[in-house]
């Protein structure tokens, strides 16, 4: 049952507004000040608090921001004295889920206390939910037990105790990220910093203030002194993705880093010292990229002490059903729908698609797919079009360009996309109704 607590020093108000709550099968606790107050959160640990904005011993309005700021996922109702609608206001401003007028807005107190609870159900779900995607950073929730996923497990698991710099080579969507917190929560830095920057997603001047950070005056727009990330992760990771994407002329100063744990802010000319283990992620060839002279040859080899390849998703296919399970789990969760199952044939089709997105597609084709379900089960009409044909492009590659083959394949298309309507299809294929009567004879098309 959810709990409610009423905090006004009007006892005849507190015991009406107790009543009319408990009728509605709340559990209510009462406080006449806010010391009470206090004492009754913790040990009540309530949903929803009605506050009084004059107490004995404080302000309401002053005590939502104090509450809220320790219970982000506790609600609170503000009870405001007629017309006086800039505590309500300034309740709003400090996270106040509402406020009512006492005494003229009895009316209102259920229904508003139902819209907090639902708010308030929301928010521990989602709590759940970032907690069990939390929990993913850890070696023991990877999703998957395809051999090419448990042997990066198992090298990463072996290096993880040690400060050896790593290097993470896959595919984008991987899940090298992932691998890199797991890695650093399995480490002796466990519970120290870790920071994670994309080189791809800077100019090289912005990359180099956020890696190395900058003093004031540095540059155009330095007011004043910045940290950058390798002294922000001083005693733990730091985490660099797409580490193929850095300037050639900032290689160099990673590789002091790497070499001596001593770097130069920009603009200053003082070293600053550091402890931080290395990560560093790509999905390119760097080595083929140190033959053209893209990568220098030496921060190669000092990030290259110990390398885990993670196996791209159409290697791991028998890992599809169990990583769809649990993004359909998440995003109905999340979107607060009652999506629980999914189709055979919505299976099939994730299974056969080829995944060149890896993980991160699959994450957003089920969260599209979760969105669009109409019940409560998956069907491959929530695919996307492309998807929704792919057992038709399983057909076999020596017959691929045979025109019969082809010209099958996109009849069988636009007949999914119209849903089986043939006069819709025969529009869309610019032939006419009879032709393709014809046509899925031929073929042998039942739909």
């Amino acid at each position: 049952m959810n709990k409610v607590l009423i905090i006004d020093d009007e006892e005849k108000l507190r015991n009406l507004l107790a009543r009319l709550i408990k009728l509605e099968g709340f559990v209510v606790t009462e406080a006449c000040n806010l010391k009470a107050a206090h004492k009754a959160i913790e040990r009540e640990d309530p949903d929803v608090i009605l506050c009084d904005v004059k107490l004995p011993d404080g302000n309401g309005v002053d005590f939502i921001k104090e509450v809220k700021a320790k219970h982000p996922h506790l609600e609170i109702i503000l009870l405001t004295a007629y017309g006086n609608i800039h505590d309500g206001i300034q309740a709003m401003k400090n996270g106040a889920f509402d406020y009512l007028t006492k005494g003229d807005d009895n009316d209102k107190v259920i229904p508003l206390l139902n819209r907090a609870i639902d708010k308030v159900e929301m928010q521990k779900k989602i709590a759940r939910l970032e907690s069990q995607v939390g929990r993913k950073y850890n070696f023991e929730s990877i999703i998957g037990s395809a051999k090419p996923l448990t042997d990066a497990i198992d090298m990463a698991k072996k290096v993880a105790p040690t400060d050896a710099t790593v290097l993470l080579l896959g595919e984008t969507g991987t899940g090298k990220e992932v691998f890199a917190q797991a890695i650093h929560n399995a480490s002796t830095r466990a519970g120290k910093p870790f920071m994670a920057l994309n080189c791809s997603s800077f100019s090289k001047e912005l990359l180099e203030s956020e890696i190395f950070g900058h003093t004031a005056g540095a540059f155009t727009g330095a007011l004043k002194d910045k940290k950058g990330l390798i002294e922000e992760a001083n005693k733990g990771t730091l985490f660099l993705d797409e580490i193929g994407e850095m300037p050639f002329e900032l290689q160099s100063k990673l590789l002091r880093v790497l070499e001596t744990s001593e770097f130069i802010k920009v603009g200053d000319t003082n070293t600053t010292k550091v402890d931080v283990r290395f990560i560093a992620a790509t999905n390119r060839d760097l080595q083929q990229d140190v033959k053209e002279s893209k990568f220098r040859e030496d921060l190669f080899y000092r990030l290259n002490v110990f390398t885990i390849s993670l196996p791209p998703l159409r290697e791991r296919k028998k890992d599809i059903p169990e990583l769809a399970q649990y993004f359909l789990k998440l995003f109905s969760a999340k979107t607060n729908t009652a999506v629980e199952t999914m189709s055979k044939e919505f299976l099939e089709h994730l299974q056969q698609h080829e995944w060149m997105g890896n993980i991160r597609e699959l994450k957003n084709i089920m969260e599209r797919a979760v969105i669009l379900a109409s019940g409560s089960e998956l069907t491959s009409e929530n695919l996307p079009l492309d998807l929704q044909v792919t057992n038709f492009n399983s057909q076999k590659k020596s017959s691929s360009f045979d025109l019969a083959d082809v010209e099958k394949s996109h009849i069988q298309k636009v007949l999914l996309y119209t849903k089986g309507n043939k006069t819709e299809a025969a529009r869309l294929l610019n032939i006419g109704l009879t032709t393709l009567y014809r046509k899925m004879d031929e073929y042998k098309i039942t739909k």
